[in-house]
């Protein structure tokens, strides 16, 4: 069984997808108020964690700011219905996918699996001699999932690494959205989905812009998005 954690004060909800994702190989922990959730997020080890945005005591997002200066863990939203402003903060802040409630438990399900395999073992990469993807002064460790510039450290989440790991494979060429979003976050690119152009921006800003003062990540209206390799 798979452990994850629900943070949300529905209890009813929590009760029921528990029950759902027990079906589909998860073993589900449900905390309903923010502080605890925080405590059971950081000091155990879960394959992904559910976090709803509004909860008691502490809301979703600073309870999501918390934790990600000190954990990876994968991290689904709950959003309200229509509030894009939600989603757009969500992913800012190191959310890896999101899910619009009143949450479907079947999609939901498929949501956690997509991430536990993005947050597991690195499928084989085309990569130099030593296993390391390098692209100027830039470098990426599939296997140990760190990336670092110019000899330095970069904390990306679980969505932005699948993401820049692919756009640096394809260095100079440009990676489709819909690519983008099928391999990189497991769904689908929908109609207005801004999932990707988010994680992007957030790249982008860890990194900075390339020594010349050009941008490393070059937008491609209506196509998708290039790694500049010089």
């Amino acid at each position: 069984m798979t452990p994850i954690l629900i943070i949300d004060d529905d209890v009813a909800l929590c009760e029921m997808l528990a029950e759902y994702l027990s079906i589909e190989g998860f073993n589900a922990t449900c905390v309903h108020d923010g502080e605890s959730g925080l405590v059971q997020a950081s000091e155990h080890e879960w394959s992904a964690v559910v976090l709803d945005v509004m909860l008691p005591g502490m809301s979703g997002f600073e309870l999501l700011r918390r934790l990600r200066t000190q954990s990876k863990v994968p991290v689904l939203m709950l959003t309200a219905r229509g509030e894009d402003t939600d989603t757009v903060v969500g992913l800012e802040l190191g959310a890896d996918d999101y899910v619009a409630k009143p949450a479907n438990p079947r999609v939901l399900a498929a949501r956690l699996r997509a991430l536990v395999r993005r947050g597991g073992p690195e499928e084989e990469e085309e990569t130099v001699d030593d296993g390391l993807l390098r692209v100027g002064d830039l470098t990426l460790d599939p296997g140990g999932r760190k990336v670092t510039l110019a000899g330095e450290p970069i904390e990306l989440t679980g969505a932005e690494f699948k993401l820049l790991s692919m756009l640096l494979e394809e260095a100079g060429e440009v990676v489709s959205k819909e690519r983008l979003a099928a391999e990189g976050l497991g769904r689908a690119l929908l109609a207005h989905d801004r999932r990707v152009d988010t994680h992007i921006s957030q790249i982008r800003r860890k990194l900075g812009d390339l020594p010349d003062g050009g941008p490393r990540i070059c937008n491609l209206r209506g196509v998708g998005y290039q790694y500049v390799t010089g």
